[in-house]
């Protein structure tokens, strides 16, 4: 009669596979610890004050700076931006949820392709050296995959532009229907300054620290108000001594774009 194959314990199976996982947990940790730490800070809501924006423009880094079109230091800030070396984003008023005032140029969802490409054209060209886009407001707009999609469209027809996500709603559909369009894009991690108090906006900036070394990158969007941009001043050259390394939000799309769906 032949002999039987001796098996090992349910018991000890399960102990050599939590082994094997922690050794690839641990290796992977170990490859992911070679990675730097990259993070994006847009500041948005530029163009309407000139003084908040040539602080942003000050500010030390490649800190990206998205201008609202048609206001009456857009292109001015704009121009300022580019020279610093900074990365310039059109700031894009699209229909909030609410009904308020999204300002000057935009869309919503009344309008038909034929305006929205209007719009996106006039909107780029009021913000020069923009390359790339967020929503300004859009909490009703970016849950309409349809409007997304002409708006996705008409970037892609006007250049090789990218799309950031501002997540003003849970449900935004922008991220995904950008791709879907073949436009390059990523999605806002962390607000700063929902809250003004300069403790609120450390401990933001702290939250997407750890985003980042959790995930390798993370972008937060914050606003031109002096809070702001008083702790901004003070933290970002801590970053770059502590081997943060702050990039435009160009560089995140580049890099990592493809993995967003993964990412909390």
């Amino acid at each position: 009669m032949a002999a039987r194959t001796r098996r090992a314990p349910a018991g000890h199976l399960i102990l050599l596979l939590c082994g094997l996982g922690a050794l690839l947990l641990g290796q992977a940790q170990a490859r992911s610890a070679d990675e730097p730490v990259r993070v994006a800070v847009v500041i948005d809501d530029l163009g309407d004050h000139l003084a908040s924006g040539q602080r942003t423009v000050d500010l030390p880094g490649p800190v990206t700076c998205s201008v609202l079109p048609h206001t009456p230091h857009a292109r001015r800030l704009a121009e300022a931006c580019h020279r610093s070396g900074k990365e310039v984003m059109l700031h894009m008023p699209m229909q909030a949820k609410n009904g308020a005032d999204r300002g000057p140029g935009g869309v919503d969802i009344h309008m038909d392709r034929t305006a929205v490409e209007a719009a996106v054209r006039k909107d780029l060209d009021a913000v020069p050296h923009a390359r790339g886009v967020n929503n300004h407001m859009g909490s009703l707009y970016t849950r309409h995959p349809g409007n997304l999609r002409w708006v996705m469209d008409a970037l892609r027809g006007e250049g090789d532009y990218y799309f950031v996500d501002s997540r003003t709603t849970a449900r935004s559909v922008a991220e995904q229907v950008a791709r879907e369009a073949g436009v390059p894009a990523t999605r806002r991690h962390v607000f700063l300054d929902h809250d003004r108090d300069p403790e609120m906006i450390r401990h933001h900036l702290e939250r997407l620290v750890r985003h980042a070394r959790r995930h390798g990158y993370g972008l937060a969007i914050g606003h031109p108000y002096p809070e702001t941009l008083a702790v901004l001043e003070e933290v970002l050259p801590e970053w770059a001594r502590a081997g943060i390394k702050l990039v435009p939000a160009s560089r995140l799309v580049e890099l990592y774009g493809q993995e967003e769906e993964n990412v909390p």
